[in-house]
């Protein structure tokens, strides 16, 4: 059983942190470096006097096995926020307040070239705004007669990045996402897809009324508990869908993301170790259906429910791995925490082991990203925090190896 620990509380305040533009690493599924993917990774927090868990449950809120019930590649591109945020930083589908046509924005070079491609597979739409000009992609609002649609597009900025490659598997990826989605619905909700070209790198999805659960990777204000139950439920459905097995592949290679943060440093020697010995266990463990990048920024809350945005990353994953994404940016929410990681260890040992393998390496993640060069005050805090939730999933992953 895991020893009793203590779970960090917020502090009353924090300030709001945009990540690094310089984060190291190559582009990834939308895990992070490109958040935004990656959209762009934020947030920074104190922390405060500690809270007392109740005993015999883990800083992560995970039991031993005892108190189970019983059963019945690569580092993600950050999203970077160095572009211009025009009117805030909107995704596909997500509505803006009283729309004012700016022409001076539609009128850009690149803004230019990403309108002349979107003509050519739509040439009814007419742009109305532009919601994100970024040196990865460029967002624009419009419609298709009275029809509200958002066309995403690689920015021409993009061909110059040294991830171009990747950016380009990536947007091709989400195409046949979509594509999929036509044939085999899924049962959570998300912008319909309204055109493509997969050569020239355009998307045009349905602009679906609702806010973003939160602007930033790492939210100041958590949502609130019905948003986060509600959000965990849309991701746990999705989870548990089975669609066809030729329609997703897998989209991380374990062995290699552990082999790499082992060779920068970020794992020790017996860090890798106890995360091999967790992935031989799993072995014969069937992968989920995942979002790849379950950002509070790529969920919206829509009169119909949450809908998710953005599936770059989707995939096959080990089981918990849109929850680990979850746990890592919902460092001011104690009790939405706890809430993840009960639903972790609800599917057995196993689903729990799994999870605690997509923790470790999502915080990783997130602190190669964040933990670069030149970090001001409010940096090094979120650094701080990322290390502190680090070493409680190294301590969690150890009590698991422990007592298999």
């Amino acid at each position: 059983m895991y020893s009793s620990a203590t779970t960090p509380t917020p502090s009353p305040t924090r300030t709001a942190l945009r990540p690094p533009t310089a984060a190291a690493g190559r582009p990834g599924p939308k895990q992070v470096p490109p958040p935004s993917r990656p959209a762009a990774p934020r947030g920074a927090e104190g922390r405060s006097a500690d809270a007392r868990v109740p005993a015999g449950r883990s800083a992560l809120g995970l039991r031993g096995p005892e108190a189970v019930p019983p059963v019945g590649g690569r580092v993600p591109l950050a999203r970077q926020v160095d572009g211009r945020l025009l009117r805030g930083p909107h995704r596909p589908g997500t509505p803006v307040g009283p729309e004012r046509i700016d022409p001076s924005a539609l009128q850009t070079p690149a803004v230019r070239a990403a309108l002349a491609s979107v003509a050519r597979i739509c040439p009814a739409f007419t742009p109305r705004q532009v919601l994100r000009e970024g040196s990865r992609h460029i967002l624009v609002a419009g419609t298709i007669g009275r029809a509200p649609v958002v066309a995403k597009c690689l920015a021409p900025q993009a061909v110059r990045s040294e991830y171009f490659e990747q950016l380009v598997a990536d947007f091709h990826h989400e195409v046949a996402v979509y594509r999929a989605f036509v044939r085999h619905r899924p049962p959570v909700r998300l912008p319909r897809l309204v055109a493509a070209d997969h050569d020239r790198c355009v998307l045009v999805l349905e602009r679906v009324p609702g806010r973003p659960a939160a602007r930033e990777r790492h939210p100041v204000n958590a949502p609130t508990p019905g948003e986060v139950r509600a959000l965990l439920t849309a991701v746990r459905t999705l989870n548990l869908w089975r669609p066809p097995g030729d329609v997703f592949q897998p989209r991380l290679d374990y062995q290699m993301e552990i082999a790499r943060y082992h060779s920068v440093g970020q794992l020790t020697d017996r860090d890798a170790g106890d995360l091999r010995g967790l992935l031989h266990g799993l072995g014969h463990t069937p992968l989920q259906l995942c979002h790849g990048d379950a950002l509070l920024s790529n969920m919206l809350l829509a009169p119909s429910g949450p809908v998710l945005v953005d599936w770059e990353q989707a995939g096959w994953y080990l089981p918990g791995y849109d929850l680990a994404v979850l746990w890592s940016v919902l460092s001011g929410d104690t009790a939405a925490r706890r809430q993840i990681s009960q639903l972790a260890q609800s599917g057995g040992t196993m689903a729990r082991d799994a999870f605690l393998i997509n923790l470790v390496l999502v915080l990783m993640r997130e602190i190669r990203l964040y933990d670069v060069p030149g970090a001001g005050e409010e940096q090094r805090i979120m650094i701080r925090r990322l290390y502190d939730d680090a070493a409680l999933a190294r301590r969690a992953v150890r009590a698991a190896v422990g007592t298999r």
